[in-house]
């Protein structure tokens, strides 16, 4: 490293480079070798920034396995003739004087030495350094105050506060300036050989990953009194509670608890309530408690979707957000789901019966790395049945549109996908069969659609182009439309089409097109050839045309992008009537047709909006429109909030399902938390301010600002009178909270992680803390003696906490995964009834623990419904609910608790979706107004009416023993058609779940991913 350094400095000689680059005799070939130095030079910096983090690696394995040897040798400590003598296999030297004579080298050398010698020779504890031993067997790392942990006779490891050991954990990455200058670099010679002398990071990055591997299990003590668990190859020491007397004894079961997809904001309280005898005896027996539906479902994808919203002949709208697809009488005030898809749905068609709806899906990664491949769902919307999966292993990244023929009566399917080359598929879809495929275009298409006269003509449109396609057989021909006198567009963004069969388009310009076909002369030899042109042009928007849509009685609706403007025009294409969309809903992206004289629309904000001419619109959705991940629940009252980085405050109401108020505030919100009181709310953001809301007004009530970084948690004491905000900065802030949250003075400071706060939680009593960072600490502090840290964390080993959302403890750890990297978790909780921990991960899954959870490899119930990263979770005041947070996919999700009610001799206490409803056992059940798919049929769950009227005992067999065997047909439909999406619903499961089954992970894919809601 020494030996560089000179060649370092000339390539740094800035008064050189100076006559170099003001000489204006230099050549261009002399200007180009000075561009090579300084991408010698990037790149020299860089790998020296890598020798640095694999320093800090090789330290924290040092400590990591000094530890580990003390834990081995505990019998000889007495023995030890010392503290100043060390293994002579050393050569006289001891690790800690290895450690400080090497710690401020920055070179590989130094780095290899220190390994080299460590791994020559067995590591002894050393009497007289109760400091060393505590930094390495009760820290997985130092933390930051790690400097004034002294050992008796020698100076402490200087460590920065940011740079800490725990960041080497983290893969080396290269800017994306240095890989650019890398080509540049590699032309000179010269520069390349001086780099070469350098030490290779990459063999000390593998040779330290070797020695982290080679304790990944979880250790205990000798002694019984902690656990290690690793991450990224280091430790995370955890002590033992006093209770716990034989860990190995402790069994970890899955929680009797489950989820079940339920509903999608937002909702108001439905009028009538539904019970179907077989399905709820179904669910109710099946387990001691469950997550009845997907109790609410808050959003809609407009922001960068179009098409996407429609009228079913239920009065159901139909539309989506993450991988569900979502059903909902605005009327009743009630929602059913598809479950069907495995990551985002990007596009929506339905089929000329208005009853079967296809669905388009992206391409995704599921936690083990394997490619969810994109493909089209068919599926019954009165069912919810899957009816057929198209193009598994053919679509490339996702599907961009599709559309159903209509001539036909709706037997094929074209679909466009969002590869380079956009390819044009025709599908006869009823027999999963490819007819016929081609290439469009590089450039972007918007739209497909079949002609609804002509069976062969198939149109695409998108960036600078239309192409009408003549399918004949296996192959498609392509006629590209002709502008001819009129102004190409940028885009055309959408399709309609006339009832004499004209086509019109409407473009980025504001321009409706009509296009005719026209016939030319034949070619000797050839047929006549039949040619679109444009017949007129009509000027209907400032700005584009995003959305059309042809009415029932044949007139026309437009939704336009900049102006707002939805306008109806008559059968001769004259405007009749106009509307403006308010500005803070957003831009049009859909259009549909309601009942009566109604319409829908879709807006890039995430709006759904019901409205007419006459009275103007009413919200029927509204989401987040960025990633999301603020989140906090009423303490008392069934209302929770969110915040995200579009800058929304959003306060809704759990029960009604309701958006309750909304507010926009200066900068994006990332974390809240309600004052015991419930009066007001307080909300962290990224630049380090904090914002105090009164919870009922919405009213500013405070606001402060803590360091210019990213606050990441806000959390109240029990009683109020404390409040705690972590930061990226590396500090938690602490304020006296006096009249009911509405005053706030600063109280002090905690001070000593080395990496950003994640999570913290209080003791019932406000005296202590427990606190995670970025780099895996887990912290202790005692705030009354002035927000210190505690040193010997065993002291706070059986402190109770008020609550638990700290992903690493004791009581939780067992919840990762294994082999994750310290950031597979985003979220976790504990109810409040302290039964079970809901987890947020990093694989679109929310899953539900047994608390305590403190076995490696846990199993748990896990449930699809996001289509990104989950980033919160949280129970209502009653655990009645857990609430859930999608990042990219800006997703609300509200599950609902239900327990298993016992038959009592008289009456059937039933649990369906949010009603108890005392049934007696003789009475009949009323069926829903919309068929709900059976299981099984009903003569076959119920053989006869004399069942019912019949002793309630035999009643509890007979419907134990039918749910049974329905539990196991129900798994292999939905495992059949979820887990495996490449099969229909009646295959059996596939080799995946089992696999994932026999390692006692218990998928919940039959109600997660189940097209049944």
């Amino acid at each position: 490293m020494e030996d560089g350094l000179p060649c370092l400095a000339s390539v740094c000689n800035s008064s050189a480079l100076m006559n170099f680059c003001t000489d204006d005799s230099i050549s261009a070939a002399s200007t180009s070798d000075v561009q090579d130095r300084l991408s010698a030079l990037e790149l020299r910096v860089q790998q020296q920034e890598d020798e640095i983090t694999v320093l800090k690696a090789a330290l924290a394995d040092v400590l990591r396995r000094l530890a580990i040897s003390e834990d081995h040798v505990a019998s000889v400590r007495k023995s030890t003739p010392s503290k100043d003598s060390c293994d002579p296999k050393c050569g006289g030297t001891s690790l800690i004087d290895l450690l400080e004579s090497n710690v401020n080298v920055l070179g590989g050398d130094a780095i290899q030495s220190i390994v080299k010698k460590f791994e020559s020779c067995e590591a002894l504890p050393m009497e007289g350094q109760p400091g060393l031993r505590e930094a390495s067997s009760m820290s997985c790392i130092p933390n930051g105050s790690a400097g004034s942990r002294k050992p008796s006779h020698s100076p402490s490891v200087p460590i920065a506060r940011k740079e800490t050991l725990s960041s080497a954990a983290k893969s080396v990455k290269r800017p994306s300036g240095v890989e650019k200058s890398h080509g540049a670099w590699e032309n000179s010679e010269d520069s390349r050989n001086k780099l070469m002398r350098a030490p290779s990071a990459s063999k000390l990055i593998s040779k330290s990953g070797k020695n982290a591997d080679k304790h990944k299990d979880v250790i205990v003590s000798q002694e019984g009194e902690y656990v290690k668990m690793f991450m990224r190859g280091r430790p995370i020491t955890m002590f033992l509670p006093s209770d716990v007397d034989k860990y190995y004894e402790i069994k970890t079961e899955l929680p009797p608890e489950k989820l079940k997809l339920e509903w999608v904001y937002p909702y108001r309280k439905p009028q009538q309530k539904y019970l179907f005898f077989p399905v709820c005896f179904f669910f109710l027996l099946k387990s001691r408690f469950l997550f009845s539906h997907i109790t609410v479902r808050y959003g809609y994808r407009g922001k960068d979707c179009r098409a996407n919203v429609y009228l079913l002949p239920t009065g159901e709208i139909v539309y989506f957000i993450a991988s569900v697809v979502v059903l909902f009488n605005y009327e009743e005030r009630t929602q059913r789901h598809f479950l069907g898809h495995t990551d985002c749905v990007k596009c929506l068609a339905v089929h000329p019966d208005k009853i079967r709806i296809a669905t388009g899906q992206l391409a995704g990664v599921d936690k083990d790395g394997r490619l969810l491949q994109p493909h089209v769902r068919v599926w019954d919307s009165v069912s919810l049945a899957t009816l057929q999966i198209i193009g598994l292993g053919t679509f490339e990244r996702g599907v961009g549109c599709l559309d159903f023929s209509k001539a036909d009566s709706g037997t094929h399917l074209c679909v466009i996908d969002d590869s380079n080359e956009h390819m044009l598929t025709v599908w006869d879809w009823q027999k999963k069969s490819r007819v016929a495929e081609i290439k469009t275009t590089n450039e972007v298409v918007l739209a497909v659609a079949f002609h609804p006269t002509d069976k062969d003509t198939i149109i695409t449109s998108g960036k600078s182009h239309i192409f009408f396609w003549t399918w004949n057989g296996n192959s498609l021909a392509r006629k590209q439309g002709i502008f001819g006198k009129y102004e190409k567009p940028k885009f055309v963004q959408c399709l309609a089409f006339l009832g004499n069969g004209e086509v019109l388009t409407g473009d980025s310009g504001g321009i409706l097109l009509i296009w005719s076909k026209t016939t030319v002369e034949a070619t000797p030899g050839k047929g006549s050839k039949g040619v679109y042109q444009i017949s007129r042009q009509i000027k209907a928007h400032d700005g584009s045309v995003f959305t059309l849509c042809q009415m029932r009685n044949g007139m026309l609706l437009t939704g336009g992008g900049k102006d707002r403007k939805i306008i109806l025009w008559d059968h001769d294409l004259n405007p009749e009537r106009e509307i403006e969309v308010p500005d803070q809903y957003g831009t049009i992206r859909a259009v549909a047709e309601g009942k009566a004289d109604q319409f829908l629309l879709g807006t890039s904000r995430n709006f759904i909006l019901r409205g007419t001419f006459n009275d103007g619109f009413q919200v029927e959705v509204q989401g987040h429109t960025d990633e999301l991940w603020g989140l906090g629940t009423h303490p008392f009252k069934d209302l929770f909030l969110t915040c995200a980085q579009d800058r929304q405050v959003c306060m809704w109401n759990s029960v009604d399902h309701t958006l309750e108020w909304t507010r926009l505030l200066d900068e994006p919100g990332h974390c809240a938390d309600f004052h015991p009181s419930g009066t007001v709310v307080a909300i962290g953001t990224h630049s380090g301010r904090w914002f105090v809301l009164d919870a009922e007004t919405r009213d500013l009530v405070s606001i402060h600002t803590d360091g210019n970084e990213q606050l990441s948690v806000m959390r109240y004491t029990v009683d109020g009178t404390l409040l705690a905000v972590g930061s990226h900065d590396n500090f938690i802030y602490l304020y006296v909270v006096t009249e009911n949250g509405r005053k706030y003075s600063r109280y002090g400071k905690c001070t000593g992680h080395s990496s950003y706060i994640t999570h913290l939680d209080w003791t019932p009593d406000n005296k202590y803390i427990m606190s995670n960072s970025g780099d895996y600490e887990i912290l202790y502090w005692d705030i009354p003696a002035g927000c210190k840290l505690i040193r010997n964390r065993s002291e706070c080993k059986d402190k109770d906490w008020a609550t638990y959302t700290c992903v690493l403890g004791f009581q939780v750890f067992g919840v990762w995964p294994e082999g994750s990297d310290g950031t597979d978790i985003n979220a976790l909780v504990r109810s409040r009834n302290r039964k079970v921990i809901a987890v947020a991960d990093d694989f679109c899954k929310v899953h539900l623990f047994q608390y305590p959870c403190s076995k490696p490899k846990a199993p748990s119930h896990k449930y699809s419904a996001h289509s990104s990263h989950v980033t919160n979770v949280a129970f209502t005041h009653n655990d009645s609910h857990l609430i859930s947070t999608g990042g990219k996919d800006t997703s609300i999700i509200q599950w609902k608790l239900v327990e298993k009610v016992t038959l009592p001799q008289n009456d059937i206490m039933l649990e369906m979706s949010t009603t108890k409803v005392p049934v007696n056992a003789s009475e009949s059940f009323v069926q829903p107004s919309t068929p709900v798919p059976l299981i099984q049929p009903f003569d076959k769950m119920v053989a006869s009416e004399s069942i019912i009227d019949g002793p309630l005992t035999s009643l509890e067999n007979h419907l134990e023993q039918t749910v049974e065997a329905n539990e196991e047909q129900t798994d292999e439909q939905s495992e059949g058609s979820s887990l495996d999406p490449g099969e229909p619903n009646c295959e059996e499961p596939s080799n995946e779940t089992s696999e994932e089954q026999s390692e006692s992970t218990i998928t919940e894919d039959q109600q997660e991913n189940s097209p049944v809601s």
